[in-house]
């Protein structure tokens, strides 16, 4: 399965960050295993400190990972966001950002580790919370936030203009599930 590198918005560049790439494995059942490798000077951010594992409205406000996904030819949409905290996020959206908080019928477990230069967050997510369609479109995506509290967004791909990650251009890997 493909490993993908993420870039920094041109116009916000991340000083002291060297990359960000992320694994995806599609599972035998058709869920997505996402692991998010950041590399690069992690003493030079806020990393959420680790958190009661639960549902959290906000997290795009300080460092995160999210997914976003949608089934091809299709104008609705998934995204998922992901704390080092161990908090996670889920909406589904009809078009473009109309959508609401998603229940889950299964959390999704987030392991964080962090050494010196690297952060590795793996996390995964069950066939019942992706859409129907047997053909995705995913936009990986991530906000990291400065020790200063400036924040830089990362993503795949980044459509013109300011950072949005709603924006179906960012939905840039295609991937086949069973």
């Amino acid at each position: 399965m493909p490993t993908v590198s993420l870039a920094p918005h041109p116009a916000m560049p991340c000083p002291g960050m060297a990359g960000i790439d992320v694994h995806v494995s599609v599972q035998p059942d058709g869920g997505l295993s996402l692991t998010y490798t950041l590399a690069g000077s992690i003493a030079g951010l806020r990393i959420p400190a680790p958190a009661q594992p639960c549902r959290a409205d906000g997290l795009w406000q300080h460092t995160c990972f999210e997914a976003f996904i949608m089934a091809e030819h299709k104008s609705d949409y998934r995204e998922f966001n992901f704390s080092p905290s161990g908090q996670w996020a889920a909406y589904a959206f009809r078009t473009y950002r109309d959508g609401a908080p998603m229940e889950l019928a299964q959390a999704p477990a987030i392991l964080c580790q962090t050494r010196e230069r690297v952060l590795h967050l793996e996390t995964s997510l069950p066939r019942s919370a992706l859409p129907d369609g047997k053909r995705i479109r995913l936009g990986l995506t991530a906000v990291l936030e400065q020790s200063d509290g400036a924040l830089c967004y990362w993503a795949l791909r980044h459509p013109p203009g300011k950072p949005d990650f709603h924006h179906t251009d960012g939905f840039a890997l295609t991937l086949e599930l069973p």
